[in-house]
């Protein structure tokens, strides 16, 4: 099964709660009123875009519909696909890791999925030809390093670790140490999702972030915020604190298959501005895909 079958079906919860709701709100009515754009207001609303997204949506639903002069409630439909199209942006978002060397810093809260999405970010970077590394930054949680450890081993990737409770930033200054000498092309970091001591999360971050300008200046940098889409509007509430403590360059979105709030791809883009590059829609080793806008949307609406 392709990748787009895939997606199809990972999105077919998502797309009973919006698309399938959306075609029976347009086929209720007549004619194009006030009415009908109210019920479509609500179907995306409880949808979890996002009071704010959805009204940017209806906005330019509206517009068009002024424009076009168009009159048939059915047509409505290709309206709101080109809308959401143009808030996430038709270029297929790719990591910005050319040339190397590179360094990858995975941020997110426990549970999202982080470390099996570093795997499976490692994992398609290997297929491409690059020597990849990891840093098991992560020192604060008992499974975590025993994790990294075991997707290394999986994936076929060399590893930097040190023990449990070790300083995250003297992890990464290693890691960077080994993937100088080793002429690696990208260097994934994980990091911590909690603590368990008093030590602030954030300022553990930023920590970390400045050990890898410091060692590494120049070097390609992406910063990925991995967020679980079955969270729904806490992962914009999520995305906005750790926006706060560095500068996320894009989100890694796990678990789009398990839920009927995949429309929080939209929401992400259009309240933060920040780029959706990767995408989840199932537990195998190629289910992490690069995120690509019409696909997307095409996935929901067929």
């Amino acid at each position: 099964m392709g990748f787009f079958s895939r997606l199809k079906e990972g999105l077919s919860k998502t797309r009973k709660s919006i698309t399938e709701r959306i075609d029976q709100v347009l086929v209720s009515f007549g004619k194009v009123d006030e009415e009908l754009f109210e019920e479509l207001e609500e179907v995306l609303v409880t949808a979890d875009l996002g009071v704010e997204t959805v009204m940017k949506i209806m906005d330019d639903t509206r517009k068009k519909v002024r424009e076009r002069k168009i009159t048939d409630p059915p047509e409505i439909k290709e309206l709101i696909k080109e809308t959401l199209v143009g808030i996430l942006g038709e270029e297929t978002q790719k990591l910005d890791i050319d040339p190397s060397p590179a360094v990858i810093m995975v941020i997110g809260v426990n549970g999202v999925g982080k470390t099996t999405s570093i795997g499976k970010i490692a994992h398609a970077l290997k297929n491409q030809g690059k020597k990849v590394m990891l840093a098991a930054a992560d020192t604060f949680r008992a499974a975590a390093i025993d994790q990294i450890e075991v997707w290394a081993s999986r994936v076929g990737v060399d590893i930097i670790s040190h023990q449990e409770g070790s300083d995250p930033a003297a992890v990464v200054y290693d890691a960077i140490q080994a993937a100088r000498a080793r002429k690696a092309d990208v260097l994934i970091c994980d990091t911590a999702g909690r603590l368990h001591t008093k030590k602030n999360l954030m300022e553990e971050l930023r920590k970390v972030s400045r050990i890898i300008d410091r060692e590494m200046p120049g070097a390609r940098r992406e910063n990925l915020l991995v967020l679980d889409a079955t969270t729904g509007q806490n992962a914009v509430s999520q995305a906005k604190t750790f926006s706060e403590v560095t500068d996320i360059t894009g989100i890694v979105l796990t678990k789009l298959d398990g839920t009927a709030k995949g429309g929080i791809v939209i929401a992400i883009k259009s309240e933060l501005g920040l780029p959706v590059k990767l995408i989840g829609v199932g537990e195998q080793m190629d289910d992490l895909q690069p995120f690509n806008a019409k696909e997307f949307v095409e996935a929901l609406f067929s």
